[in-house]
C-alpha cells in the first residue's frame, strides 16, 4: 500500500467468502502494543477505501502477537472497529495446561455471549 508516498506492508490478506469481506493479518514478534491497532486501522481504511468491492462487507483484522495485553485491548475497545487480538504459540504447553486454558476460554466466552444475552446450545455441557 501507497499512503502519502509511503509504503506500507500487510502480512497476510485472505478474502473469506462466507463473510464477504477481506481479512487483514499482521503478524507480531512481540508483545501487543497499542500503536498495533494504529497501523491496523491504518490498513483497513486503505483496503475499505481502495479493495473492497461492491456487495461486500467492510475489512476485518486480526493481529498475532507472541503476548497480548488484555487490559490494553479491553481499553482499546478494539472489537468495535473490526480488529481482534490473538496469541500464538511456538511451542505446545503441557496437556494439564493446555486443557485448562481451553476451560478457560470457554468459560470466558459463555460468560461473553451471556453478557451480550446469546444463549448457547448445549449451555452448561462440559
Amino acid at each position: 500500500m501507497v499512503i502519502d508516498g509511503d509504503d506500507f506492508y500487510l502480512d497476510l490478506l485472505f478474502f473469506h467468502r462466507r463473510l464477504r469481506r477481506l481479512v487483514a493479518i499482521e503478524l507480531k514478534l512481540g508483545r501487543f502494543k497499542a500503536a498495533h491497532k494504529g497501523q491496523m486501522e491504518l490498513y483497513l481504511k486503505w483496503l475499505d477505501k481502495h479493495e473492497r468491492q461492491p456487495g461486500e462487507e467492510a475489512p476485518i483484522g486480526l493481529i498475532l502477537c507472541a503476548e497480548s495485553s488484555r487490559e490494553q485491548v479491553e481499553l482499546l475497545q478494539m472489537h468495535k472497529d473490526g480488529i481482534t487480538v490473538a496469541e500464538y504459540w511456538t511451542e505446545l504447553p503441557p496437556k494439564a495446561e493446555l486443557e485448562q486454558r481451553l476451560h478457560q476460554a470457554l468459560l470466558e466466552a459463555r460468560e461473553t455471549m451471556a453478557r451480550r444475552g446469546v444463549l448457547l446450545e448445549g449451555d452448561g455441557d462440559e
